[in-house]
């Protein structure tokens, strides 16, 4: 397929809280640092209204970039779980019916550890046929199904959906301009109000030099499995937003809250 027959859609993943797991083990829910990949695809299957059963093969095969615009922090929720009948918690593992059996011997509390990003910003590319990222660009902006940042729980906020790009995915996340909170937007003023921004990005890379275990192959709650992918991360510079340089910014004078990067 000829580079003028894709297109990219670009996402901007920010909100509260979101959590990008590849993993449980257990009573341990973790989050990556950034989005994953099964979480991308499983937003962009809840905008077009797929069932979990359905195939996802054809956003499975779109190429993904992250890009980081604010890294935010990780946040530990100490959880428990318990019945409000007071009836002991059934077992995690569930028999040839699907039938869950009670712990043995009864356990009442169930004490999890769950981990979020707070305040975190990225925005995410999506590259495919033109065609296919045009109907998705559309789902996006008039979702079938809520939408999340990896967890029910961690609803995003807007605006999400950016736009899509007649370009490839390095440029596309290359040219869109610094997606990020108006706190850390003043904060980086008072450095001089620099025209461009590093940023770090990962992109799916068939050459790329590590390795991903989040490529979804199936959503079915009966045939749930993932692999893996190849990855490359990198560095970009990125139009910060700000179209008039401050020289004076250095001579401003003392700032008390410099060093806590207020």
């Amino acid at each position: 397929m000829s580079t003028a027959d894709r297109r990219v859609l670009l996402l901007r993943l920010a909100g509260p809280l979101q959590s990008w797991g590849d993993r449980s083990a257990f009573n341990r829910r973790e989050t990556r640092p950034e989005p994953t990949k099964s979480g991308i695809v499983g937003l962009l299957a809840a905008a077009s209204g797929l069932q979990r059963e359905a195939d996802i093969a054809i956003l499975a095969g779109l190429r993904l970039g992250v890009r980081v615009d604010q890294a935010g922090s990780l946040l530990r929720d100490y959880h428990t779980v318990s019945d409000y009948r007071g009836q002991p918690l059934p077992q995690a593992a569930v028999s040839a019916k699907g039938v869950q059996k009670l712990t043995s011997p009864a356990k009442h509390t169930h004490i999890t550890q769950r981990f979020y990003l707070q305040d975190a910003v990225f925005v995410a590319g999506v590259e495919g046929p033109a065609d296919l990222i045009t109907t998705l660009a559309e789902a996006v902006a008039g979702p079938a199904f809520p939408l999340a940042l990896g967890r029910r729980s961690c609803v995003p906020t807007q605006p999400i959906n950016l736009g899509t790009r007649d370009t490839n995915l390095e440029r596309a996340l290359s040219e869109e301009v610094w997606q990020v909170s108006d706190h850390a937007r003043k904060r980086h003023a008072r450095k001089g109000r620099p025209a461009t921004v590093q940023l770090s990005a990962t992109f799916e890379d068939p050459d790329g030099d590590d390795v991903a275990h989040d490529q979804p192959v199936s959503f079915d709650p009966l045939r749930r499995g993932f692999t893996s992918r190849r990855i490359r991360h990198d560095w970009l510079t990125v139009p910060s937003g700000f179209t008039h340089p401050d020289p004076q910014a250095d001579a401003a004078g003392h700032d008390p809250f410099a060093l806590l990067d207020w």
